[in-house]
Order: structure tokens, then sequence, then C-alpha cells
């Protein structure tokens, strides 16, 4: 790796950290609060945010209990395993047509 600036490293160690949270539910929900500030640079704590919820659902717990843990809707947590992310969402015909 070429030389990065500190900041940019010690933002690849927080991420890096994060994955090492044990706890998924706190792993997730960690991610969640930190994604809130670090707007672009997220699609990895995407990534691994996703792969935390799948595996919480795979250990059995409910879309309700995961929403609940993560501090999200329960349907925010289905889209979240499964990749959705809510600005990608298309437009409704009616709003495209009173943005014209």
């Amino acid at each position: 790796m070429e030389d990065q600036p500190e900041e940019v490293l010690r933002f690849m160690d927080a991420v890096k950290a994060l994955r090492t949270i044990e706890d998924d539910a706190a792993c997730a929900r960690a991610i969640s609060n930190a994604l809130k500030y670090w707007g672009d640079n997220s699609g990895t704590l995407r990534e691994i945010r996703q792969e935390r919820v799948q595996r919480l659902r795979d250990q059995g717990m409910t879309w309700q209990e995961i929403g609940d843990v993560m501090g999200v809707h329960f349907t925010r947590a289905q889209q979240i395993a499964k990749g959705f992310r809510g600005s990608k969402r298309p437009k409704k015909e009616a709003e495209e047509k009173s943005a014209e």
C-alpha cells in the first residue's frame, strides 16, 4: 500500500476494528451508528452490517428482534440483509411527474 495520510490509516483501522466485534448484534448496532457519520465511505461497513444481520437471522432471530437491536424498523432490517440501500429506491411514477 502506498503512503497514506494518518487519517486514512485510522479510518481503515476503525473499519477493521468494527469487524472484530464478536457479538453480532453489537457489531450491527455499532456499524449503524458509524454509517450516520461516514457518508460515502460506508461501502465496507454496509457489507459487514449485511453479513452480521444475515448471521443474526441464521441464528434464529426474528426481523423484529434484529430491527430492535439495531434501532431500525424490522422492514429496514430485512432490506439491510438483502443489501438494499434506502437512497437507491426507484421513484414512484407520481413523484417523477411532479418533478417535471
